[in-house]
């Protein structure tokens, strides 16, 4: 097998490895809604932290076997793998409009990485260090921040937090870049320290608010929210500082632009259709049987449980010249004694 194929087939094995970890943490997050970044007592939840590790160690296994330009490209079929796996493995089918989504997303996420170009290999200061991680670090806060003033929108809350994990995620592959250059250049291991801190700091926090970000949002929303959000991340770290280029000129430019205009509006799909769902789901729940589309008892002929029992009191008069009506009653016939005026008058006379 060459090299190529062998980059190729590893790829495409660390997708199926993230896509079965994320299976996992979103039925994690769905059972365990207490617990929300680290359901420690889980046993899921650790075979999908080593299932994320597996596609991590392949895909850099994999980008030493073959061009960057193709094997970061193919780490965007997790969002394609993870769908159908989702409704084999768990029964968690998705809908036309959130295969519409990830699928674009997906190509547009290809059509960016395949257009960027890798320039020599180049370390940062110390001071572009700091700044990194300071930025980023304020970012990430940020973001946790505006999710938890989102709580009652999950949706929003969800995707927040995954573009949290995916910042994290996407600068701690770039300082694992700048490790790796200062150990081929042979700088001491003590120098690389604060490196090796921040990588693991990110690590962490990126694989906790991937898992918050499956609370309450399904899979495909929060899974392509991170894997787009990830590399694009870092490749927007490459083109400032590590001088990285698009190939073809201006034209690549621009279809680049276009690429992530494309995976911009399949987020915003997966992101539409998941609140579209919700917000029916919360209709069908208080809308009673009009909400589910079944008929009314009035169109069907039958009674209202609202309606009142008939009496036997009689019906009101109708109105008249505008004063209310008022219910008919039997009419009171009132008796009055009689007597005489002048009853010793009356006696006078008949002597």
């Amino acid at each position: 097998m060459s090299a190529l194929a062998l980059s190729v087939l590893l790829s495409l094995v660390s997708a199926v490895a993230y896509a079965g970890g994320a299976i996992l943490q979103e039925r994690v997050a769905a059972t365990t809604p207490g617990q929300r970044y680290a359901p420690l007592r889980r046993g899921a939840w650790w075979v999908a932290i080593a299932l994320n590790g597996l596609g991590a160690l392949l895909h850099v296994v994999a980008l030493a076997y073959g061009p960057l330009s193709l094997v970061q490209p193919l780490g965007a079929l997790t969002i394609v793998f993870a769908l159908p796996m989702a409704a084999v493995f768990v029964r968690r089918r998705a809908g036309a409009t959130a295969w519409r989504g990830a699928l674009m997303a997906t190509v547009g996420l290809a059509g960016l990485l395949s257009l960027t170009s890798s320039s020599d290999s180049q370390s940062l200061a110390d001071t572009e260090r700091v700044v990194l991680a300071l930025v980023t670090g304020g970012a990430v806060l940020g973001l946790m921040v505006a999710a938890h003033a989102a709580h009652r929108h999950p949706v929003v809350r969800s995707v927040l937090l995954a573009c949290a994990a995916g910042a994290a995620f996407g600068i701690a592959s770039v300082f694992t870049k700048t490790v790796a250059v200062d150990w081929d250049q042979s700088v001491a291991i003590v120098e690389q320290l604060p490196s090796l801190g921040v990588i693991a700091v990110l690590a962490a926090a990126g694989v906790l608010l991937s898992q918050a970000s499956y609370r309450g949002a399904g899979l495909a929303a929060p899974l392509s929210t991170v894997t787009v959000v990830n590399p694009v991340v870092a490749a927007a770290v490459g083109l400032t500082l590590f001088g990285e280029s698009f190939r073809h000129g201006a034209t690549g430019t621009v279809l680049a632009l276009g690429s992530g205009v494309v995976a911009a509006c399949g987020l915003i799909l997966l992101t539409t259709e998941r609140i579209a769902r919700e917000t029916s789901t919360v209709t069908v729940a208080q809308g009673g049987p009009a909400a589910q589309g079944e008929p009314s008892r009035a169109a069907q002929g039958e009674p209202s449980s609202d309606a009142v029992a008939p009496t036997d009191q009689p019906e009101p008069r109708p109105t008249v010249d505008g004063l209310p009506a008022v219910p008919s009653q039997q009419p009171v016939v009132a008796h009055r004694r009689t007597r005489p005026r002048h009853p010793g008058r009356r006696e006078r006379m008949v002597s």
